[in-house]
């Protein structure tokens, strides 16, 4: 039996997530079944990070086991072949046994779409948040600059988050502005759920002038999640890209394209 790792691109807009929910479409069960059909026998997934509702991904990891000897490029244009239009392999690519799209998995990099200008946008609508007022991009570094390092994120989890610990290393959280786009690049070794949300939420409010950066290490310390901003929205979320160790011979490529290149805008 062989690992094969594949890495996933998809359109959360009209799905549940990436786990199987039972009466609404995941990521995961589409996955499945494409795999599954150029398999010829069932296929599960692992993957590296699992996304909520109306989250994208451009980086998803995962990996299967199979006794199907096929060649990398028939498990990529096969499953394609099977896959609806929001949903799409990457790449496909033989691994060791132990590799594992979640533990082997350094760092995961989430990113934040923010089209900052007065009109709405039709072709960026479900894919990136529209903001109107304008955003102080320099501000909100600033703020994200508290956050950055290892600290207890209490203030910034999910009331339903089951993780048995709310401590968890930054690595980094850059914003960034080129044009009327902001984009938000969060990674860690690790998130909370909706870590990242209510962290750009807290951002969106420094950006406007509604709280000095001062307000995230407040948060931070208070440790209390009642008192923190409201969650951004998820469809400006991408799964951006998880890094691995260079042994798997896995795709980096979280440069491939940038927020103002976007062919839908």
């Amino acid at each position: 039996m062989g690992r094969i790792a594949v890495g996933i691109e998809y359109d959360g807009s009209s799905f549940c997530g990436w786990q199987e929910q039972r009466g609404a479409p995941s990521i995961q069960v589409a996955a499945e079944s494409a795999l599954s059909r150029v398999a010829d026998g069932p296929v599960a997934l692992i993957c590296a990070g699992r996304t909520d509702a109306g989250v994208h991904a451009r980086g998803q990891v995962a990996h299967f086991d199979t006794d199907s000897a096929r060649r990398s490029r028939a498990w990529l244009l096969g499953a394609n072949t099977h896959l609806p239009p929001a949903v799409s392999l990457r790449w496909a690519l033989p691994v060791p046994d132990h590799f594992h799209a979640r533990y082997s998995a350094v760092t995961r990099v989430y990113r934040y779409l923010i089209l900052n200008r007065a009109a709405r946008s039709s072709l960026a609508h479900g894919r990136a948040l529209g903001v109107h007022r304008t955003l102080d991009a320099t501000a909100m570094q600033a703020a994200a600059g508290h956050l950055i390092g290892e600290h207890d994120f209490s203030a910034f989890r999910a009331a339903e988050c089951q993780a048995r610990s709310p401590v968890r290393r930054l690595d980094r959280l850059q914003v960034a502005r080129s044009g009327d786009w902001v984009t938000i690049d969060v990674e860690a070794n690790a998130f909370l759920h909706h870590m990242v949300r209510n962290i750009v939420g807290l951002l969106l409010l420094v950006g406007q002038g509604e709280a000095p950066p001062l307000r995230a290490r407040e948060q931070l310390e208070s440790r209390q999640r009642r008192t923190g901003a409201a969650t951004a929205p998820a469809h400006g979320l991408y799964l951006w890209q998880v890094h691995y160790a260079p042994e798997f011979g896995l795709p980096d490529d979280s440069a491939m394209i940038g927020a103002p290149e976007l062919p839908w805008i």
